[in-house]
C-alpha cells in the first residue's frame, strides 16, 4: 500500500495500492493541513503531522483508533516524520534541528544535531525493514521487472501487478510492452 497525505479542496489522509488503484481516505474530518506522515509497519499504524490544527495524531491501518499523540504550538514548526521504537524522529524549520520526541506521550524532546535546512527525515535499520517474499514484479528471465517492459507496480496484493510506461511511451496491448 501506499500512504499519502492530501490537503488541496478536502484535507485527507489517504491509502491506496502501489497502482494507484483502490484508493481510500482514512481520515477525512477535523483535519485542515496534514503535511508529514509516518508508518509504524510493526502495529500498522499512521501518523501525521497537521500544523495548521498544531497536532500529531495517530490511526491504524483503516482508519480506526484515531488519537492525538501531541498537541501544541511546537508542532507548527515541524517538518517530516520519522517513527522508529519509541520514538518520532522530526526536524523542527525555527530552530533547524533534528529532535527525537517520545511517541507515547510527547515527552522526552531531545535535539539530536543541527542542519542548514531540512524537508524530509527517513529511518533507516534493518529492523524496521518487513521481509521481502517472492512478488509480482521480480524480474524475470529477460530481466524485465514483472515482465513489464519499463514500470512494474505491485496491485492489489504482492501477487498481481499492473505494468506502466515511462514518459512519452504507451502501453501495447499486451498490457506489458511500451512503444
Amino acid at each position: 500500500k501506499l500512504f499519502f497525505t492530501d490537503y488541496g479542496s478536502a484535507a485527507k489522509v489517504e491509502r491506496c495500492d502501489m497502482d494507484g488503484m483502490n484508493r481510500t481516505w482514512i481520515v477525512r474530518s477535523r483535519l485542515q493541513q496534514p503535511t508529514a506522515l509516518a508508518l509504524d509497519l510493526v502495529n500498522k499504524y499512521v501518523y501525521w503531522i497537521d500544523i495548521y490544527l498544531e497536532s500529531l495524531e495517530v490511526v491504524d491501518y483503516q482508519g480506526k483508533k484515531r488519537q492525538a499523540v501531541i498537541e501544541g504550538r511546537q508542532i507548527r514548526h515541524l517538518c517530516g516524520l520519522a517513527v522508529f521504537e519509541n520514538y518520532f524522529y522530526t526536524f523542527n524549520s525555527d530552530n533547524l534541528s533534528i529532535l527525537r520526541i517520545n511517541r507515547y506521550n510527547g515527552s522526552d524532546v531531545q535535539a539530536l544535531a543541527r542542519l542548514d535546512s531540512a524537508k524530509e527525515l527517513r529511518v533507516y535499520q534493518r529492523r524496521a525493514q518487513t521481509a521481502v517474499r517472492s512478488h509480482a514484479c521480480e524480474m524475470d528471465p529477460y530481466g524485465m521487472p514483472g515482465g513489464c517492459s519499463h514500470i512494474c507496480l505491485l496491485s492489489s496484493n504482492y501477487k498481481a501487478r499492473t505494468c506502466r510506461c515511462r514518459t512519452g511511451f504507451i502501453l501495447g496491448s499486451d498490457g506489458r510492452s511500451c512503444k
